[in-house]
């Protein structure tokens, strides 16, 4: 048990790491190498990849400038929460797992697969970082793991499509736990996707962030600030 703790903590701390980087290289370098799967992919899957992307790029990728006093400047950006679980109910369709995927991806996040197909979810992972996606980004986990990863304090949130009883299972899970407070995106329909197919869905993997840029507190040095929320 010991040993299994220990392994999955440096699975997640590895995770972690790798977060910052992908985060901080921005929503267009991130999309463009998401788009650039769609393009291997069947014609559903592709469609649902670049959808999340363009998405994501309308409505989230933009810097927002804020008023404020002379000498300040104040932006509102959007950032990725963290380390993100992704895991579906056996038999639910790729599609729900792509789009829950890329959209995790495209904010900024890491990503825990943990669905039973774990040959399809190493595959997703090798053509992904062959095509500029960094080591551990995304991570392929069993299945077994999954109420492990979700106890654990550092995870960021889960994505899960799949049946009611699962989902408030996962709920409870995350409201019982200790340290950060973690975010559950849940589909329910796993055959219209409603919820991963909504246009905002995007929303649900982002943190927002102000940067504010003072010049005159220390005698014109700029000095940097920057503050997060949610």
């Amino acid at each position: 048990m010991q040993q299994t703790a220990n392994s999955l903590q440096v699975l997640i701390d590895n995770s972690e790491v790798a977060m910052l980087g992908w985060n901080r290289i921005g929503f267009d370098e991130r999309a463009a190498i998401l788009q650039r799967w769609a393009k291997q992919l069947p014609m559903n899957l592709g469609v649902m990849v670049n959808y999340q992307c363009t998405n994501a790029l309308q409505y989230i990728a933009n810097t927002e400038l804020m008023p404020g006093p002379t000498g300040e400047t104040n932006a509102l950006y959007c950032s990725g929460r963290g380390v993100f679980i992704i895991t579906v109910q056996q038999g639910v369709s790729k599609e729900a797992i792509v789009g829950q995927l890329t959209a995790a991806l495209v904010c900024g996040n890491s990503v825990l697969l943990c669905i039973d197909d774990q040959y399809y979810a190493q595959q997703v992972k090798q053509d992904l970082e062959q095509l500029g996606c960094s080591a551990d980004v995304i991570t392929v986990v069993k299945i077994t793991q999954l109420d492990g990863l979700v106890n654990h304090p550092q995870t960021a949130g889960v994505a899960y499509c799949g049946d009611l009883q699962t989902t408030q299972h996962l709920a409870r899970q995350l409201a019982q736990r200790q340290g950060l407070l973690a975010q559950l995106v849940s589909e329910l329909d796993s055959e219209t996707l409603a919820v991963i197919g909504a246009q905002r869905y995007c929303l649900r993997f982002i943190t927002e962030r102000t940067r504010t840029i003072n010049i005159t507190a220390v005698g014109g040095n700029a000095t940097l600030l920057a503050l997060g929320s949610g």
